[in-house]
């Protein structure tokens, strides 16, 4: 009943992102797919898509949950009225949330929302 879930956005949904959007979105997730996974930009990536799924809300028994981070993650996508543009706009604001936090001493959980 319950699939395989993660507590954060997963890494290893990544590759799976890039035919959802289009070409700029290809592009970037095809970037950060060739990222190890310790990396600043697929740390980002991973903030960013967190946010925009709602990961920190999601509950186990919760609709969502039950059919797991890739199915989720995809209907996110789907469903995301903004552009590309708006996307890479998303992940340059994670990414910069990234550096900031690599620098200062901040609450994990202020970094996450």
């Amino acid at each position: 009943m319950y699939t395989s879930n993660d507590i954060f956005f997963p890494h290893h949904i990544i590759p799976s992102l890039k035919h959802l959007r289009g070409p700029k979105w290809h592009d970037l997730v095809c970037e950060i797919s060739s990222c190890t996974e310790c990396d600043t930009r697929t740390i980002a990536f991973m903030l960013m898509m967190a946010r925009l799924n709602g990961c920190v809300s999601c509950e186990t028994d919760s609709y969502r949950a039950m059919r797991g981070c890739s199915l989720c993650t995809q209907q996110t996508l789907r469903r995301y009225k903004g552009t590309d543009e708006d996307l890479i706009g998303l992940y340059k604001n994670a990414l910069d949330d990234v550096k900031q936090f690599t620098e200062r001493d901040h609450p994990l959980v202020d970094f996450i929302r």
